[in-house]
């Protein structure tokens, strides 16, 4: 199976979790992302890797029109269903991945994405990608999981991440980020980290990870150096806090 099949598998089997889940549903960052795309008068606006549909929701209220753009046909459908309750009749679908965008040169205001770039397989080609089919003076904000500039961190985080769903390829530090958008053509600045609090058993349920997944990542908790349970405020029960970022670019 091909990296990005895995990823269309994995979250089409897990569409559904991903729309009711409080981590994906909720946060500042929406509220923030909507302020930042509020600047841009009539935007049409993508939406990479939208999966569940909640960075799109939160544009629709403020842009002109939001092409929802995922790999897995479920989360689309997912997102169609959701759009129509919601009454938000300027969101339209599209199927296919960051890389390869079917879309015009210099044909969006925005380029949005969150919580999906630590799946994809090539950032450098997605953001070559990005900034053709953004206008010129387009904009970019793109919300991820933060890797880990200390070695040991990022060792221990992207193991957890890796045995919790095997599509997961990296999570960029914000200094890796920078140099990617800037070396794609943007001007791009970096918000400080903040923590999205994860709780262990609706985490590892969500993505339907097995039990022998399960117990490495309870195992790597456990035996994790003194170092790696502070900064990620380990529990007994295997909780955690993420670190999360957002990038703002503008394409030069």
């Amino acid at each position: 199976m091909q990296q990005q099949e895995l990823v269309a598998a994995q979250f089409g089997a897990t569409a559904s979790a991903y729309l009711t889940s409080a981590v994906h549903a909720q946060g500042a960052d929406l509220q923030q992302l909507a302020q930042e795309l509020a600047a841009l008068p009539v935007a049409r606006v993508l939406d990479l890797g939208c999966g569940a549909g909640h960075a799109s929701f939160a544009a629709a209220g403020v842009a002109a029109e939001v092409t929802a753009y995922d790999l897995s046909a479920e989360m689309l459908s997912v997102v169609e269903t959701a759009a129509r309750a919601k009454g938000l009749v300027n969101i339209r679908t599209r199927q296919g991945a960051a890389e390869s965008l079917p879309f015009d040169d210099a044909s969006f205001d925005a380029v949005i994405s969150r919580m999906s770039a630590h799946h994809w397989r090539n950032v450098p080609a997605a953001l070559g990608e990005t900034h053709r089919v953004l206008k010129p003076g387009g904009k970019i904000v793109l919300i991820d999981i933060a890797g880990a500039q200390d070695p040991l961190l990022d060792t221990w985080l992207q193991s957890v991440e890796l045995l919790r769903d095997p599509s997961h390829i990296r999570d960029y530090t914000g200094p890796e980020w920078q140099a990617m958008l800037e070396t794609a053509g943007f001007s791009a600045s970096v918000s400080p980290v903040w923590r999205i609090e994860i709780e262990f058993a609706s985490w590892v349920q969500r993505m339907r990870t097995p039990a022998v997944a399960v117990a490495a990542i309870q195992h790597l908790w456990q035996v994790a150096p003194a170092e790696v349970r502070d900064h990620y405020l380990v529990k007994d029960d295997g909780s955690f806090a993420l670190e999360a970022l957002m990038l703002t670019a503008t394409r030069t």
